[in-house]
């Protein structure tokens, strides 16, 4: 997996009834656009995280991290 700052990061909901969830990069920490990243949610909260197979990667800039 790759990002770049300002990349969107979709984590896919596992269970019935658990909504997709967007968060936008903020930060890479790894080598090479590698995880760990530092990721923003709509609320504003921040948090270090390494996505798993259950994520995608959604390149390109966006101000709006709900994904519209």
């Amino acid at each position: 997996m790759h990002a770049s700052k300002g990349d969107r990061l979709v984590v896919h909901g596992r269970t019935v009834g658990h909504a997709d969830h967007t968060v936008e990069v903020v930060e890479v920490l790894g080598t090479n656009g590698e995880p760990p990243y530092r990721v923003r949610d709509a609320a504003g909260h921040e948090t270090i995280m390494s996505p798993g197979p259950d994520s995608v990667v959604r390149h390109g800039k966006s101000t709006d991290i709900t994904g519209r």
